[in-house]
């Protein structure tokens, strides 16, 4: 009696079909970033886009400290209204130490213990902290004044490893910095094509950059404002795995009919 070879099952050839599919629409060429210097080249860039500090604007949260030689004047005009996680996270992540602050109000001010209301919208967080120390000295004797952002925000979707909303503690943060905090892009990130909105004086303002050119560095979105959105889209071999996905299950199902539809027949 002849042994029947064993045959492969059509769920599994099909899923071997989808995966060879798939792999071959995966192109490497445009995965590596800076394709332009090339490993040899060990020269300094003439020209980088220029760091300029993000200005307050209505609904940021500012964390002021004012020191004064008395402790406890210190201590009631630092008296804060607003928590807001402190350091490098994504909005999903929760038991942080937190840090007090200041809402920027829809006037562009915030409003001190005894020193009263301040108005600091267009202002740098130098500018503000000047300004704020010079209405403390009405008050104190040579006060100290500490003035940053505590909620420094910038989004990230799509094709990265980790999209979320990021709280940042430094200000100075540019696009690199912040693909790095998601993870970096999957293979499946179109990095010639990378969008970044950002709100200007209430207006959206779009912009395209690539990854794959160091002209990046020269982008005056290189660095990052407040709310900054970067926005990674898929590429082809994205949308083409989610179609085999579906083929792929349309398949099994398939399969998986015939062989009840022997079952039946057989009863």
């Amino acid at each position: 009696m002849r042994k029947r070879k064993p045959s492969i099952p059509l769920k599994n050839l099909a899923g071997l079909l989808i995966t060879l599919f798939i792999t071959s629409c995966v192109s490497t060429k445009n995965v590596p970033y800076f394709q332009d210097i090339s490993l040899a080249d060990k020269s300094a860039m003439e020209k980088t886009a220029q760091f300029t500090d993000p200005v307050i604007q209505p609904d940021d949260i500012l964390a002021v400290s004012i020191f004064t030689i008395d402790p406890l004047s210190s201590a009631v005009v630092n008296q804060t209204t607003t928590g807001q996680a402190l350091g490098a996270s994504s909005a999903s992540t929760i038991g942080q130490q937190q840090v007090s602050g200041y809402l920027v109000d829809k006037n562009g001010e915030i409003e001190l213990a005894v020193i009263g209301k301040i108005k600091l919208v267009g202002l740098t967080t130098f500018e503000a902290r000047d300004l704020i120390r010079k209405k403390a000295a009405e008050l104190y004797n040579n006060p100290s004044v500490q003035v940053r952002f505590a909620n420094f925000k910038i989004t990230i979707l799509g094709e990265v490893v980790r999209p979320a909303a990021y709280t940042l503690p430094n200000e100075k943060v540019n696009i690199l910095d912040a693909i790095g905090l998601a993870g970096d892009l999957t293979i499946y990130g179109k990095r010639e094509n990378v969008l970044l909105i950002r709100d200007n004086n209430g207006k959206k303002e779009f912009a395209r950059f690539s990854l794959n050119s160091s002209e990046l560095f020269n982008s005056p979105y290189f660095y990052l404002k407040q709310n900054d959105v970067i926005y990674v889209e898929p590429n082809k071999a994205r949308i083409a795995a989610n179609n085999a996905s579906r083929t792929q299950t349309f398949a099994i199902l398939g399969s998986a009919l015939s062989v009840l539809i022997i079952l039946i027949t057989r009863l």
